[in-house]
């Protein structure tokens, strides 16, 4: 079947109701229409996700926006002038149309312009926004193929889109731009040292628990079966003894300690390799049957910060 038809036929599934995992840059999202309740309620159901963590917003054109929020503020406007299509998500006051399902209950929505051909060519012919989390169950980690999608949801997806690997491998950045200084409450996809070159200073949000903000705040998110250890040395791996131990790399190990399997996300310490890298070698680790993975620290600036914040939530215990 062609793209075209594969796409017409999704979009028609979301226009009758259903639910469709799609690529994006970022990671495969579970996409429903925003304006449909019940449609948005079944992702919630195929997810396992807990009502209380809001939703994104998927549209074809800047222009949307205004459909789903009240306004734009100068700074969210300067940042959606530079950075959509992307993997920024903006947090806006929302328009009254907009059901509470999508925004667990909060007077904000978070909206996004993905930059993946399938995903805009599938919002602008579904003609509706597209509300979608990643495409797999609530707490683990996020898919960044088709496969990955299959492997966790399987047959309970109306339709699976496959766009291939997704480019950047991490979600996007969200920032709340409903006061007059912004907040970050998610690092991703773009760095934010260049939303800071935009806009000037951003606040850092605190860590949700009980009732998020935006999606991904929870302490423990994007979690593999295998427990994941952050903070270790190499002086005291007393603890390692008799058990099968994996080690998730930034680069090339420059130790020799026996490891029964090793993943570097980049051997040459790029963070754009090491983000799209990140998830995919979580799972490959994952799925040998090892009793811990030891990662490595990343240098927290640029992408960097994104990576270490999804490996203190896939270790947190």
């Amino acid at each position: 079947m062609k793209d075209s038809e594969v796409i017409h036929r999704a979009a028609e599934i979301i226009r009758e109701g259903g639910i469709v995992a799609f690529p994006t840059e970022t990671v495969y999202g579970l996409g429903a229409n925003a304006f449909d309740p019940l449609a948005v309620a079944r992702i919630f159901e195929v997810k396992r996700r807990p009502l209380f963590d809001p939703l994104i917003i998927h549209i074809a054109r800047p222009s949307d926006v205004r459909k789903i929020v009240l306004k734009i503020p100068t700074k969210a406007k300067h940042l959606i002038d530079r950075f959509w299509p992307g993997p920024l998500t903006v947090v806006l006051l929302k328009r009254p149309e907009v059901p509470d399902i999508v925004t667990a209950g909060l007077p904000t929505v978070a909206v996004r312009m993905p930059d993946h051909p399938l995903a805009l060519r599938l919002i602008e012919e579904a003609d509706c926004p597209i509300a979608a989390p990643s495409a797999n169950l609530f707490g683990y980690l996020s898919p960044t193929t088709a496969d990955h999608v299959r492997d966790q949801l399987g047959d309970q997806v109306d339709l699976i889109l496959d766009g291939g690997p997704c480019e950047v491998g991490l979600e996007s950045t969200i920032l709340s731009v409903v006061e007059e200084r912004p907040v970050l409450l998610r690092p991703g996809g773009v760095p934010l040292e260049e939303i800071e070159s935009i806009i000037g200073e951003v606040d850092r949000a605190l860590v949700e628990e009980d009732k998020p903000t935006a999606p991904g705040m929870l302490r423990r998110h994007y979690a593999p079966r295998t427990p994941i250890v952050l903070d270790w040395c190499e002086d005291n791996l007393d603890f390692c003894r008799g058990k099968r131990i994996g080690l998730l790399a930034f680069q090339e190990p420059k130790n020799f300690l026996k490891f029964d399997q090793i993943e570097v996300l980049s051997k040459k310490g790029d963070f754009r390799e090491a983000a799209a890298s990140l998830f995919s070698a979580i799972r490959r680790l994952d799925a040998l049957n090892l009793d811990l993975i030891l990662a490595e620290a990343v240098p927290e600036v640029g992408l960097g910060r994104a990576i270490m914040d999804r490996l203190r939530r896939a270790s947190h215990t």
